[in-house]
């Protein structure tokens, strides 16, 4: 047994996700003056913080067993239980052609968020189609491209009333019959803000508006226990005192029911996650908001529009993007960054795949199900709470209701204890006939006479049925057939550009490998189909995950505590900031309000901080890019007896390990502050230093960055903080859950108990597969490829920022501000003209204006490198070729670019450089040619014509060259 255990190779994992191999990181480290990677580490990480051994982590596995042991989790998770609880997550099925191509496929999951849209149109069109699905749903004119959860969405809805209302009332009411979980989240997001959260039942809200003038209304559209009622009253009697309503919508239910828009509502959440993405223990799942016409400035998250390109032809890109955080910082009323986008395609082809008439099978046969079941009931003597409903009854037990639940559960069932005595019982479109004999049974066992299916009652009232029709475009009208779905997916992907096409060398953005053996678990059943609020013993396999992998990632950090419920970096960081402001409450220093920001931050920094009730005082930076100590000596003395917090990046946002963090990190603790490290630069960090040696109290990690969980497009993404010993008690916790967090806590980040709980598995499986020594190779790796591509690129590009000892970190920031000057070449220019060579652009003037960060990752082996650096080269040949006068400051292939298929083979070229020179600028172009679809796409006009649904583009076109003509 030990001479097999001695042939097993444990390190093959970590050589297959490390790009280089031996004789590549000798020949780079030859490059960038080391000997080893242990000598370039320490030649970059500074010696007072280097050394973290990682002691907690378990030996290497192979991806045979790290797959074999998450089978096994996965099997104690009891998948077997049909869970029929409802509160907005219900069973689906997802369609093979969706799960296989969508859900599977690296071309849809590894792509980056369409920043770039001309190479990312096949995404963008999904996502117009998810934002045309939702505007037709609810009856309202505009909406985003998804948001994290219902729950954060009614939160972010609450933002949007009170910045409309512009703050006349502090008060916001909701009706009682909301998700619990959608109230835990709205009062933890209103108490730092100051604003007041309070409830009402059904049948007071009218008096209690009139009485209380909220800026607000929310309301559950059905009810969370089932129950269909007319919410036009309501709405009308909000709107009348000044306020804005807001209601919490199940999409499946609108394909039956009048649309919420229709009866007046201004902003209408809720979520897709029963348009074919599975429960997954909560998520991760695409939320929806629309809005009315006059609030979509104020919309939080991505907005697609349509506009057009430089030849006049329609294109997609992401609108009204003055809105983004990195803009208005401290002035965003969102922190949100980004969205659930691959949970949203998905969604959004669902629709596609089924068409209108489709959905409203599916949503017809879930109301019968409903409505035969509640006769069953009533042929027991059982009652129900409402007559109306679409998929949810609410029977009155009693206190018969244990007995009732018990029964079901012996069948097979997951049902809802309710308040008062009754059980919840919400129906989906995985229920079957022999499911509700079933539970036909379970009523006649307790009610003592038998119940056998027969005649319907109650459901949905004629006055409050759908009139209007939906999915009326195209798109949800022309892919009913496999191969013409399969074909239609295939056609959106070979638009985009994704990881399993080239490098994406985007600085911050840690585009890195996303193993398949990491992926495999995710679709496992008893991953997938779990409720994130069965009782915790039908979760142990979920327990068991979130333990270990909290564990490990306290090891990898060193600290004490972990929570996994945010499920995005902007909620890591929110969380996290709420944790200090926790602290500090609790020591009765209330008047600690000030976070100290510095000016080179990510922009959700300052938008999480106002968020978390704290006033922002900006760092300034050196000419270095690192922290300018004077200045922040004196902010803090200015602020000590009211500072709050520090926000620091580490490595910097400028890409280089800072010497003075540790006194920088002292400082604020000196003061009676603490140290919130934003962990977007985890990369650089594992196994060679962690956030609490180097001195913080709080730090987000990005699942999706550093641990391998993949952008998708734009989403999903994790977002979990780690805290010291004393902060722990400050973490996030769950009403529903209380496994979820600690007692001492009643914060609540995000609807479900560990947030987007289905994906951690990826982490999961990256760090049991990498091992410790895998973990620090990875980093040590990730350095050398940037410090390669920064000295090949150095004399061709200048390096802005640079370390004490010369190193860059994990990341290298190009300076391309002269070639204006001398060429009128802008970095705009540099990333569009990438785009011809086949790649996506790195990160576009930020955090400097008009310069390039490249985070090459660990990832990428030398070879491709090598092409980028070949491809940035001949990019640079071409400025200097302006930049002389050999071609025309106006014509010449970066102001063109980028070129696509038609322009290139059209009969008129009327251009001064070649068409090879366009299209195929390098030998290596010729074999691997990636055509963007449409040419460079104008910004400017999309914004000012905006357009987020779908409709025919060439009437869009049309319409253009009209205007243009006159």
């Amino acid at each position: 047994m030990d001479l097999l255990e001695a042939l097993e190779d444990r390190a093959e994992f970590a050589r297959r996700h490390i790009g280089p191999n031996d004789a590549e990181i000798a020949a780079m480290l030859k490059v960038v003056g080391a000997e080893s990677l242990e000598a370039l580490a320490a030649k970059t990480v500074p010696a007072a913080i280097a050394g973290k051994a990682l002691d907690a982590l378990p030996p290497p596995a192979t991806e045979a067993e790290a797959i074999a042991e998450l089978r096994a989790l996965a099997a104690e998770n009891r998948s077997d239980i049909k869970p029929l609880l409802g509160t907005g997550y219900h069973g689906t099925h997802t369609p093979p052609v969706i799960l296989r191509n969508v859900l599977e496929n690296p071309g849809w999951y590894t792509a980056y968020t369409p920043y770039q849209a001309e190479i990312a149109q096949g995404r963008l069109e999904a996502l117009v189609n998810f934002q045309t699905m939702v505007t037709d749903l609810t009856g309202l004119p505009v909406a985003n491209a998804s948001l994290l959860d219902e729950g954060t969405a009614v939160a972010e809805a609450m933002a949007i009333a009170h910045a409309a209302t512009r703050g006349k009332s502090d008060v916001i009411l909701g009706a009682d019959d909301l998700h619990p979980q959608s109230r835990a989240v709205l009062a933890s997001r209103a108490a730092p803000l100051g604003l007041q959260v309070r409830f009402a039942a059904v049948a007071e809200i009218a008096a209690v508006v009139a009485a209380q003038k909220p800026f607000a209304l929310v309301l559950q559209y059905p009810g969370t226990t089932g129950e269909v009622r007319d919410i036009a009253p309501e709405i009308a009697a909000v709107q009348a005192v000044g306020g804005l309503a807001i209601v919490a919508a199940d999409p499946l239910s609108l394909c039956l029911l009048t649309p919420p828009g229709e009866m007046g509502a201004d902003v209408v959440v809720g979520s897709t996650q029963r348009f074919g993405v599975p429960m997954g223990y909560g998520g991760p799942h695409a939320a929806y908001m629309a809005v009315k016409d006059g609030l979509k400035r104020l919309m939080p998250g991505r907005l697609v529009g349509v506009s057009i390109d430089a030849a006049g032809a329609p294109a997609m890109r992401l609108a009204l993007q003055t809105r983004e955080q990195h803009i208005r910082r401290e002035k965003a009323t969102s922190n949100i960054c980004t969205a659930q986008v691959l949970l949203a395609v998905m969604a959004s082809m669902y629709a596609v795949w089924h068409g209108p008439e489709g959905l409203k099978r599916i949503a017809s046969r879930v109301n019968l199900q409903a409505r035969l079941l509640a006769g069953a009931a009533a042929r027991t003597g059982l009652t129900l709470r409402h007559q109306a409903f679409f998929d949810t009854i609410a029977v009155e037990c009693g206190d018969r209701a244990p007995a009732l639940i018990a029964a079901a559960l012996k069948r097979g069932f997951n049902l809802a204890r309710l308040e008062g005595g009754a059980v919840g019982i919400s129906l989906d479109e995985t229920v079957t006939r022999t499911d509700l004999d079933a539970l036909a049974e379970v009523f006649a066992e307790v009610g003592g006479t038998p119940a056998p299916l027969g005649e319907a009652a109650g459901g949905i009232p004629d006055a409050l049925a759908r009139r209007t029709p939906f999915l009326t475009a195209d798109v949800f009208n022309s892919h009913h057939a496999e191969h013409a779905m399969l074909r239609y997916l295939k056609r959106l992907e070979d638009k985009d550009v994704a990881l399993n096409r080239s490098m994406i060398p985007l600085g911050s953005c840690t585009m890195k490998l996303n193993a398949t053996a990491e992926m495999i678990p995710i679709t496992f059943p008893g991953f997938a189909n779990i409720h994130p609020f069965v009782p915790t013993d039908q979760a142990q396999g979920y327990l068991t995950l979130v333990r270990r992998l909290a564990g490990w990632l306290c090891d990898i950090t060193g600290f004490a505590a972990v929570s996994l419920q945010p499920n995005a970096g902007s909620q890591g960081e929110y969380a996290g900031l709420l944790a200090i402001r926790a602290w500090h409450l609790s020591r009765g220093d209330a008047h600690r309000d000030i976070c100290l920001i510095p000016s080179s931050a990510h922009g959700t920094n300052p938008a999480s901080a106002v968020m978390a009730g704290m006033k922002v005082v900006v760092v300034g930076c050196d000419r270095d890019g690192n922290v300018d100590l004077d200045d922040l000596r004196a902010k803090a003395e200015q602020h000590a007896a009211s500072l709050a917090a520090l926000m620091v990046t580490y490595p910097s946002t400028h890409g280089v390990y800072e010497e003075a963090i540790q006194e920088i990190c002292a400082l604020i603790h000196a003061k009676g502050g603490k140290v919130y490290m934003d962990g977007a630069n985890m990369n650089a960090q594992v196994g060679l230093t962690s956030p609490a040696r180097i001195g913080a109290d709080v730090c987000h990690l990005n699942l999706h960055k550093t641990f391998c969980i993949p952008h998708g497009g734009g989403g999903p993404g994790v977002g979990p903080i780690g805290v010291t010993a004393e902060l722990a008690p400050f973490l996030p916790s769950h009403p529903l859950v209380a496994e979820a967090g600690p007692a001492t806590s009643d914060t609540v980040i995000s609807a479900a108990p560990f947030g987007s709980a289905a994906i951690l598995p990826i982490s999961y499986a990256y760090i049991r597969m990498m091992g410790a020594e895998g973990l620090r190779r990875a980093t040590q790796v990730a350095i050398l490829n940037a410090n390669y591509i920064a000295k090949r690129l150095d004399g061709h590009f200048p390096v802005l920022y640079k370390g004490a000892r010369g190193m860059v970190a994990h990341e290298c920031i190009l300076d391309c501000r002269g070639f204006q000057q001398g060429g009128g070449v802008l970095v705009e220019d540099i990333a569009k003209r990438l785009q011809d060579y086949g790649f996506h652009a790195p990160t576009m003037s930020w955090p400097v204006t008009g310069t390039l960060m490249v985070e090459p990752t660990e990832s990428e082996p030398k070879h491709e490198l090598d092409r980028f650096i070949e491809a940035m080269v001949a990019i640079r040949a071409e400025i200097r070729a302006v930049e002389r006068g050999e071609a025309d400051r106006a014509d010449n292939p970066l102001k063109h670019a980028p070129h696509t298929a038609a322009e290139v083979m059209a009969d008129a070229w009327p251009h001064a450089y070649s068409r090879e020179q366009a299209a195929f600028p390098l030998p290596y172009v010729r074999a691997h040619k990636y055509w963007p679809p449409v040419k460079r796409v104008d910004n400017v006009h999309g914004d000012r014509n905006l357009i987020c649904t779908c409709g025919p583009l060439e009437e869009y076109a049309q319409a253009h060259h009209l205007q243009a003509a006159e």
